[in-house]
């Protein structure tokens, strides 16, 4: 699968970045109340749990409303301040991480995953894709550094997303919400979000009508799913463009979940 690849590729970028950083006590805006030093142990973390869930393992959230406590305790949980030997590790762990679903072959099992939702494990990488591209971007932006995202990771970090979607529909704000959107990712991939009195599923059988069609290009629309931008300035220069019978509600979708 080319999203095992990509990770490894985006661990390896990951730790080049961290490695540049001039001062890891550098707060992350994007993260309030965590330095890049925090972020890089935030994600230290991930390989390795990633990897223990597709064994079995139970460590998560029961909800994704308690996803920042869960990841708050794990970061206060790890001492090392060395970014570089963090980095390391990182790499190290998604590494045996690859190896370990690669060793699956065709017989890939479901895993445990945040908000108690089971999901594929080898699609569930893609979410892990997207913790080093954002969080790389987030540490980038706030140390003035490059970072560069591939567009065509993005659907990659969608394929996992979508598993556990539904999981991160926060109730209040979607209670009685019935409408169907199409989000196009430009040049790459296309997929329908139908909800039905605040329950959602993702590119149903059957989509109907589709109230919401948003044309996004697929880095602008990672970073607005993470709610690392808003919706003004893309639509402002093109990045995204919306129409549809309510186009309207496009800017309330992203309310209707939990921030990952």
């Amino acid at each position: 699968m080319r999203v095992l690849d990509s990770v490894v590729a985006a661990a390896d970028r990951f730790g080049e970045l961290v490695r540049s950083v001039p001062d890891p006590a550098v707060p992350v805006p994007a993260t309030p109340g965590w330095s890049v030093l925090d972020v890089v142990r935030h994600v230290s973390t991930e390989p390795a749990r990633y990897a223990a869930l597709a064994r079995g393992g139970d460590d998560v959230p029961d909800t994704a409303a308690g996803l920042p406590a869960f990841n708050a305790e794990r970061i206060a949980a790890e001492p090392s301040e060395d970014v570089s030997r963090l980095a390391e590790r990182t790499r190290a762990d998604t590494v045996a991480l690859v190896e370990l679903i690669r060793g699956f072959g065709d017989d890939v099992p479901f895993m445990l995953f945040d908000g108690q939702v089971r999901v594929r494990s080898d699609l569930a990488v893609g979410t892990l894709l997207g913790e080093f591209l954002v969080h790389g971007y987030d540490i980038a932006k706030a140390c003035r550094l490059p970072w560069v995202i591939d567009p065509a990771d993005v659907p990659l970090v969608k394929a996992g997303q979508h598993q556990v979607l539904p999981a991160w529909v926060d109730r209040a704000a979607s209670a009685g919400h019935t409408a169907t959107y199409e989000m196009r990712l430009r040049r790459h991939a296309s997929y329908i979000y139908r909800f039905v009195d605040g329950e959602l599923t993702v590119d149903p059988p059957e989509s109907g009508p589709i109230d919401a069609h948003i044309s996004v290009e697929p880095v602008t629309g990672l970073l607005a799913d993470y709610g690392r931008i808003g919706p003004v300035v893309p639509v402002l220069t093109g990045r995204m463009v919306v129409w549809g019978r309510r186009p309207w509600l496009a800017a309330r979708l992203p309310r209707l979940f939990h921030s990952p």
